[in-house]
This record gives C-alpha cells, sequence and structure tokens, in this order.
C-alpha cells in the first residue's frame, strides 16, 4: 500500500519544486501587482483612481498612444523587412546571400547597450553620418535622435534578423524542387508564395509578430537612450513612476495595463493558431 501511495505522489513529487518556483515568482508578484493597482496610495483603500490616471491624464494618453505608435511601426517593418530578408537567403543562391546569412546572426552576439551607443554615433546630428557629408561640403544632420524615428531604426535593427531567422527556419523545410516542378506547370512567383511558401511560414510569421509586439511594448533600454523628454515610451513611464515619483500603486497599475496590452498580441496569436489549417 505504501509503495502504491509513493508512485502516485511521485510524479507531483518530481514537479513540486517547479510549481512551486512558477507560484513564488510569477503567480504571486503578478497576483500582488494587481491587488496594489487597485490600492489608494495612502489609504489602501480600493480606488480605480491609478487607472483613471492613467487614462484620461494628457500626458499619459500621448505616452501611450506614441508606444503603439512605435511598436506598429516596428512590427510592420520588422515582418515585412525580415520576411523579404529570408526569402532572399533562402532562395538566392550567390555569394552575397551567404554573407548576408552569416551576418544576419551577428545582432544576436551584440549586447544591446553597446548596439544602441553604436547607433547613436553614427545617426547623431554630430555622428558619422555629419562628419562624412562634411568631407563633400555638406552638412548633413539625420534629426534621428530624441523622437520616433530614432527609437524605431533601433527597434529595426534589433528585430529584422529576429523574424528572418525564425522565417528561414520554416523555409528551410521547402525543398527546391518543389518550387522548380510548380514553374514547370507555369505557377508564377505570386501562385508559389501563396501556396508553398506562406503556409509553411504562416504560424512563424504570427510568432514574429507576437514576440517583437510583446517584446516592444515595455523596451526601456533604446527609448531611454534615444528617446525625448516627451512624449515617452510606456517602459520609461513605469521608470519614471517607480523612480522618480516613487508612487508603487501606479507603477502596479501601469504595469497591468501594458500586460493587458502584450495580451492582445498573445491572443491574437492563439485566435489565429487555431486557425491555421485553414493555409494547408
Amino acid at each position: 500500500m505504501t509503495v502504491l501511495v509513493l508512485a502516485t505522489a511521485l510524479p507531483y513529487l518530481l514537479t513540486l519544486p517547479a510549481f512551486l518556483i512558477v507560484v513564488f515568482f510569477i503567480v504571486y508578484p503578478i497576483g500582488t501587482t494587481v491587488v496594489r493597482s487597485f490600492q489608494d496610495g495612502e489609504t489602501k483603500a480600493f480606488t480605480w483612481a491609478n487607472y483613471q490616471y492613467f487614462l484620461t491624464d494628457p500626458i499619459q494618453q500621448a505616452n501611450l498612444l506614441y508606444t503603439l505608435q512605435i511598436v506598429v511601426v516596428t512590427v510592420v517593418f520588422s515582418v515585412v523587412l525580415g520576411y523579404l530578408l529570408a526569402l532572399y537567403m533562402r532562395f538566392s543562391r550567390s555569394k552575397v546571400s551567404k554573407w548576408m546569412n552569416q551576418l544576419n546572426l551577428l545582432p544576436r552576439f551584440i549586447p544591446s547597450l553597446v548596439a544602441v551607443y553604436s547607433m547613436i554615433m553614427i545617426i547623431r546630428d554630430s555622428g558619422v553620418l555629419n562628419r562624412v557629408s562634411q568631407l563633400f561640403g555638406g552638412d548633413y544632420k539625420p534629426g534621428m535622435m530624441y523622437n520616433a524615428v530614432g527609437i524605431t531604426v533601433m527597434n529595426l535593427w534589433f528585430n529584422i534578423p529576429f523574424v528572418a531567422l525564425l522565417i528561414l527556419a520554416s523555409l528551410s523545410s521547402i525543398r527546391m524542387a518543389s518550387v522548380e516542378a510548380a514553374r514547370d506547370v507555369g505557377a508564377n512567383w505570386f501562385q508559389i508564395f501563396k501556396s508553398i511558401i506562406l503556409p509553411v511560414t504562416y504560424k512563424e510569421v504570427l510568432v514574429a509578430i507576437t514576440f517583437v509586439f510583446m517584446g516592444n511594448v515595455g523596451s526601456f533600454t533604446t527609448p531611454f537612450l534615444m528617446g525625448g523628454n516627451h512624449p515617452k515610451m510606456l517602459g520609461i513611464a513605469l521608470y519614471d513612476q517607480f523612480n522618480s515619483y516613487m508612487d508603487y500603486e501606479r507603477t502596479a497599475a501601469l504595469s497591468v495595463i501594458m500586460f493587458l496590452i502584450c495580451s492582445v498580441s498573445a491572443v491574437f496569436y492563439i485566435i489565429s493558431n487555431l486557425k491555421k489549417e485553414k493555409w494547408r
């Protein structure tokens, strides 16, 4: 009897450490954050004021719209350019495509802080581009610092290679013989893309959209170093509430808002993934 009970309980005992880690380091912090977001800073009474502040204050509304603008533009350009780059690296047989395949891995090994400072040295008004233009008698000032353009360019530097790697992994399952057979029966490149390439890469595109969206909603390093004073991305607004104003209840509310925004992309991925069979 004892052996039977031990054998029954053994799987639960083995998974207990992982379960406790999830509870104490994920579930508990999220739960306490949600609870605190509905508390008054002084009385600890229930209140909606923390959420009302971020949803009605003009400055915070501008921060929210500014973040969504940058994130959406980053997602669109990252997916489109990353997809095209993956197609080129997979189906081109030139030496350039082979070099691109190797260089595409480079951003994965460069620390984000180093990459951002390197980009700043290039695109700031007194940076490399400006100095090169002065050699030819010009005075080109990119004007890409402390605004959405510079942040978006830096985001694309990070995310285009990431998207390309995801899609390239799925493209590797497509045999060139299948593409050549389709060409032999008269299919054009659009028909090949629609019937052969897109069904294979559809899931990876959804994964790329989800991860790029979620990764940029709460980004900190790039907007902190390249962003302006107003408006700010939500990651910087969160930092200000916690570090500068030390308003922990509003910090918790903004954390929940950011979590809900990220959940939108997660729900989109799940719903779209359930419908993926339509593409097969």
